[in-house]
């Protein structure tokens, strides 16, 4: 079994894409006006319209209430990322620190109120443990 994707769903699936094209650095493919896919090296990350939780089940998915999941990349310089989007997160959770586990980190919410956490390992532990991993 393979992990394929994290799927938000939103009622403006343009602005979200917009975000994350923004946040992420790719741009998004889109097979149809309610859907949308920012695929990564290592993840994707799927964006639907509220409109197509009919299709999985009414009721299943309500859009901008996710208070539970945290959305997490790495990448190789927290602070840089932190200094590059400034201009783009309206809300931040946590500026830049170094976590107990080793890994720097920075927490902010996307448009819908979802939280992402961008980290880098940092102690010889974290980055040993995170050796193998895309």
């Amino acid at each position: 079994m393979n992990f394929a994707s994290v799927r938000i769903i939103t009622d403006d699936v343009d602005r979200l894409v917009a975000f994350y094209e923004n946040v992420l650095g790719v741009t998004a493919e889109r097979p149809a006006p309610v859907f949308a896919e920012l695929v990564l090296p290592s993840c994707t990350l799927a964006i639907g319209h509220s409109q197509t939780v009919q299709l999985f089940g009414a009721g299943s998915a309500e859009a901008a209430n996710n208070r539970t999941v945290i959305l997490e990349f790495r990448v190789h310089d927290v602070d840089a990322e932190y200094e590059r989007l400034k201009p783009l997160v309206g809300e931040w959770v946590k500026e830049p620190a170094t976590m107990p586990w080793g890994n720097r980190a920075v927490l902010f919410r996307d448009p819908d109120g979802n939280l992402v956490n961008l980290f880098a390992p940092v102690t010889e532990e974290a980055i040993k443990r995170f050796g193998g991993r895309r």
